[in-house]
């Protein structure tokens, strides 16, 4: 027992309050980790099939991000997965259809978040006292084939371009290929100097041309971007008077992330 890992967790939810209580209280935990947290229905599919967490807690509605919880479940069964995660949904929806719905469609508790004892700790504990009885359930997750390291490059490469699109780095910038090569290296083994190993496999290229083109990717995206889609999308903390990630916060934020994640 003492040697039991701890539960995964995919938080899908669009309240920005809540999603900081939920991941708050779950770093003073020692028996639970986040894997992440997503808005969007789409987004979240992607990231089960990559980290196939041991549970999702699912917001039903989604108003403010994309999609919503039914859409989820629908699409959860086409991944193929082995075994699915434990689903524990948090909703503000009082129809019996729509819950009865979200049930045959594979959720396996619901709370409503109308309830007089309602918290965001709430699911949190909830999965934490069923905690044996999901890993039981999911352990045969574990027996999924092992993916070649080009295929796992594959799939973060897949990982990597949706989080610089998310906070509105363009594909066509000079620096959105050096940093989607950066944060793979930081991710699977973390070198003394990334912009020297990045220009090494680029003829003509050096180190300072290197980090200079990622930065600049970076400070256009907080210049012109949208502030609302980088506060949901890079949620890092960030020194109030810079106003914009370093490149060594920015790479190693997404690399320390897809590491807990593998």
């Amino acid at each position: 027992m003492e040697n039991q890992r701890e539960l995964t967790v995919l938080l899908i939810e669009d309240d920005q309050f809540a999603c900081e209580e939920i991941r708050n209280y779950i770093d003073q935990l020692d028996d639970m980790h986040l894997l992440g947290i997503t808005d969007d229905s789409n987004k979240a599919l992607d990231m089960v099939q990559y980290c196939i967490p041991d549970a999702i807690i699912l917001d039903l509605e989604l108003h403010e991000g994309g999609g919503n919880g039914l859409f989820f479940l629908s699409k959860l069964h086409d991944l193929g997965l082995e075994k699915l995660p434990y689903i524990l949904i948090t909703t503000q929806n009082t129809s019996n259809v729509t819950l009865e719905a979200a049930r045959q469609l594979g959720a396996d508790f619901i709370i409503t978040k109308y309830e007089r004892d309602y918290s965001a700790q709430k699911p949190v504990e909830l999965l934490r006292m069923m905690r044996n009885a999901i890993q039981r359930h999911s352990t045969p997750d574990t027996t999924v084939p092992t993916l070649s390291p080009a295929e796992q490059n594959r799939k973060l490469t897949i990982r990597i371009h949706r989080e610089l699109d998310a906070i509105g780095i363009s594909p066509k910038a000079i620096g959105y290929e050096y940093l989607t090569e950066a944060i793979i290296i930081a991710t699977n083994e973390p070198v003394p100097n990334l912009s020297r190993a990045i220009a090494s496999k680029h003829a003509g290229k050096t180190p300072a041309s290197v980090e200079r083109a990622m930065q600049n990717a970076i400070n256009r995206a907080w210049s012109n971007g949208n502030p609302e889609d980088l506060a949901r999308n890079y949620t890092a903390v960030i020194n109030y008077e810079r106003g914009v990630p370093t490149l060594t916060e920015f790479i190693y934020h997404y690399a320390n992330r897809f590491r807990n994640e593998l």
